[in-house]
């Protein structure tokens, strides 16, 4: 009975906190577009960090706030590309208000990015936390490991996965399904690159798969729908594949 009471409350303990990195999460991304808000609540949310590392058994002391607040003008500067990178490529997109509002590959990428600087600061299990809340809400995987440039644009936030040591560059889009992942799953790769590099101006359509740490897909390349890569493409290349299917005219 003892053993059993233990696990539940270790459940219960990791349920409360999973719910207060989500909290966290959405008020930074709240500090990030409200001046106002960040002024009102910046120190509710800097306490609310501290009080996470603590149940994390993280040694705060090592952890600076400043450094983390600091960041916020940067990612503000790429989040905004982002955006209007959103706005520039989908025809679908009326105004910057629409894209920050309602599409989830811009709310995944705004997490990514604070998740991102983080892990830069050696704050362990946190940004993995919150990219896995971001994961659950929009459908995107991004580990906060990844190198990712400015104006990164997620058509249609479905069934995407990009790896820890994945590298995209600037100007980069991907639809739904994309997949930028390992070609092995070895844990003694751990400390590897393990996943491709995108270069700038590529544009990788529905369901593509590109596997592989020396993958590179080069400059003003468009992967085709349905595609899977395991070698290095050329720059300027388009890659498709042939369709099996036939149409007929009905009698």
């Amino acid at each position: 009975m003892k053993e059993v009471a233990q696990k539940v409350s270790v459940e219960n303990y990791s349920m409360c906190l999973r719910d207060a990195v989500e909290i966290f999460t959405k008020e930074l991304i709240n500090c990030l577009f409200d001046k106002n808000y960040q002024q009102e609540k910046g120190a509710a949310t800097k306490n609310k960090f501290f009080k996470i590392l603590e149940r994390l058994a993280i040694n705060n002391e090592d952890c600076s706030w400043a450094a983390f607040e600091n960041s916020f003008p940067e990612i503000r500067r790429k989040l905004d590309l982002d955006a209007f990178a959103a706005l520039k490529s989908d025809p679908a997109a009326k105004s910057l208000r629409e894209v920050y509002l309602a599409y989830p590959g811009f709310y995944a990428i705004a997490v990514y990015r604070l998740s991102n600087q983080l892990l830069k600061q050696e704050i362990p299990v946190l940004p993995r936390m919150m990219s896995e809340f971001a994961h659950s809400t929009t459908g995107t995987d991004i580990h906060p490991g990844a190198e990712i440039g400015d104006s990164f644009f997620i058509d249609h936030a479905t069934g995407i996965v990009i790896g820890e040591t994945t590298i995209i560059k600037n100007n980069v889009t991907i639809f739904q399904g994309v997949t930028l992942g390992g070609i092995q799953v070895k844990k003694s790769m751990a400390s590897t690159k393990r996943h491709p590099t995108i270069e700038n101006n590529v544009i990788i359509y529905a369901n593509a798969t590109i596997l592989g740490g020396d993958v590179v897909i080069g400059e003003n390349s468009i992967i085709g729908a349905n595609v899977c890569i395991t070698e290095t493409v050329s720059p300027s290349t388009i890659v498709t594949v042939e369709s099996n299917n036939f149409i007929t005219k009905r009698k």
